[in-house]
Order: structure tokens, then sequence, then C-alpha cells
């Protein structure tokens, strides 16, 4: 049983959020809501922007320890991990390795793959040696569906869906603009589930269905249309088997205290294939993870607690 922490045992905080990676407007919202949360707990939190201040002053902010809700580069990277390590302040989430890779799309796939954990087929392209001229094999050999996706880009950003080999050209060149490196994976038929893991526990599984192309940046953050299950619409059976995967596969890359899986569940075959790990994911009122605790009877305030809870374990 996890330890229940009082609102004075955090000494003072800090949320960092907005930062400046593409994912900035996101993880402002995530983080104000988070920074309200623990007012109402009682914490003694402030917000911090990394983009306007420099990290050495949460030292003179005589900061205890800090909630990380910068999504994407410089927050989910590994980076700020590194650095409040070496300021010795205590953080939520993940530590340095495992939000490393998991925000790296490739190498999270070909952990998984090398422990026989279920993910799509795919190939790699580097931006200093990809030959326009491959695509038509790529889609053969992908089976003539593909997502494209930046290799570390957070929200969807960057990423297509491609039914050709010349829009695989071009969603290949715009997904440059984000990063060196494209991960092309076969697009898997079915339905889009996501497992929210908290301090080693699985959450209730959460369908997504939507009437865009794939659950893309406007269906998470903009549109309304977006439908949401939760419980998910699974058998015990399978909720079970999702709950085991998402662990294993958020274990597989040192992943800890609380994250989310996303998956593909193929409608013929019914195998669940694991697409990512996100080890801050979104915290606003769209976010998926406080929609999963609030059916597991974790209200958003209690859930932002816990979440900063997590940082005991690092000190």
């Amino acid at each position: 049983m996890q330890k229940q922490y009082q609102a004075s045992d955090f000494g003072r905080v800090a949320v960092l959020l907005g930062g400046d990676s593409a994912e900035r407007e996101v993880s402002l919202r995530s983080g104000t809501a988070v920074l309200n949360a623990l007012h109402r707990m009682g914490v003694d939190a402030i917000a911090f922007d990394p983009a306007h201040r420099q990290i050495v002053d949460l030292i003179e902010e005589g900061i205890d320890r800090a909630v990380i809700m910068l999504h994407g580069r410089g927050g989910e990277d590994g980076s700020m991990q590194g650095a409040l390590q070496l300021l010795n302040i205590p953080f939520t989430g993940s530590g340095v390795l495992g939000s490393a890779l998991a925000m790296d799309k490739i190498h999270s796939k070909q952990i998984w793959e090398s422990l026989g954990l279920p993910t799509a087929k795919y190939q790699i392209v580097d931006k200093t040696s990809f030959e326009a001229g491959s695509c038509s094999v790529i889609m053969k050999k992908l089976g003539n569906k593909v997502m494209v996706k930046p290799a570390r880009e957070g929200s969807s950003i960057g990423m297509a869906k491609v039914t050709s080999a010349k829009q695989l050209e071009t969603a290949i060149h715009a997904a440059f603009h984000y990063d060196d490196q494209v991960l092309l994976e076969q697009f898997i038929d079915g339905q889009e589930y996501t497992v929210a893991l908290l301090q080693g526990k699985a959450l209730p599984s959460i369908r997504m269905s939507t009437p865009h192309t794939f659950y893309d940046y406007a269906a998470k953050y903009q549109d309304n249309t977006t439908e949401y299950f939760c419980p998910s619409g699974l058998s015990a059976e399978d909720e079970t088997c999702l709950a085991e995967l998402s662990s294993k596969a958020f274990h597989a890359l040192s992943g800890s205290g609380w994250g989310r899986i996303d998956v593909m569940r193929d409608e013929a075959s019914g195998t669940f294939f694991l697409l990512e790990s996100n080890t801050v994911p979104g915290m606003t009122e769209k976010s998926l993870v406080p929609k999963a605790a609030a059916v597991a009877g974790i209200d958003f305030d209690t859930l932002s607690l816990t979440i900063l809870g997590t940082s005991m374990a690092q000190g």
C-alpha cells in the first residue's frame, strides 16, 4: 500500500510549466491546473517557467521538490530531470534514463521488440540519407497504410497518416522540420486505448473515438468531437491483459512514478500493439490520466497530490 502524504510533508514546491517546446501551450494548461489543485490541497507551491527563468533560481526560491509539468523536449526527455538531479532537487515521475527512452519513439520500439512485446512493423528514416525514391518500397513493406512520426515529439505534433508513396514523401519532409529522424510505422486498423499508470498501479483503460483521420493534436486538445469511453468496454480478461502489457512496457523503458501507455488493438486479430510511452502526460481538462483516475475514484486534487508524492522516492 502506498504511503499517504500530507501537504506539509513536501515543503516548498515548484510546478515547472511552459518551457520552450512545441507543447508549451498544453504544458501551461497542465501546470496551471496542477498548481491550483496543490493550492487547494494546502501545498506551498509556486509556478516556475524555465523559458523565463534560470533553473538555478529554484535554489534561491528555496524549493524542496519539483513537479514536472513540462511536455516534450526540455522537460520530458531527461534533460530537466538531469538538471534537477544535479541541483539535488527531487522531482516527480521518471528519472533521466526513463524519460529519455520514452521520449524517443524509435528506441522505445527497439526495446519493446527486443523483449518480445507487441509493436507494429516499422522503418526508420534519417534526414541525412533519406531518398524519395524509396517511398514506394516502404509503403509496400509496411502495408500501404503508414503513420509518420517525428522520433522525439509528443501530442501528435508532426504526425501524419498516409496511403500513397507521394503522401509519404511529403509527410516525411514535414516531419523532418521537427526531428532529424522519423519513425514510419504500419498503421493498425482498430480501436485506440490508453492506460494510465500511477504509483505502480494501472488505472482503468480509456478507449478513444474520433472522426479525425487519427487521434491528432486537434482531437486531443481543440475539438469537442472526440469521445472517451472509460470503462473502455473491454472484457475483464482483456482489461487485465492490457493493464499487464502496459505495466511491462512502462517498466521496460525504466518508467517510474506515473505515466501513460498508448496502444492500438488490431481489429482482425484482437492483438494489442504498443504505440508509445508518456512520462509527463497531459493534465488539462481534456487529458486522459484525470479521466481514468476519476473512474478509479481519485479526484483531480488527490491525483495531483499523488503525482507530487512520486517525488518522495527520490528523497
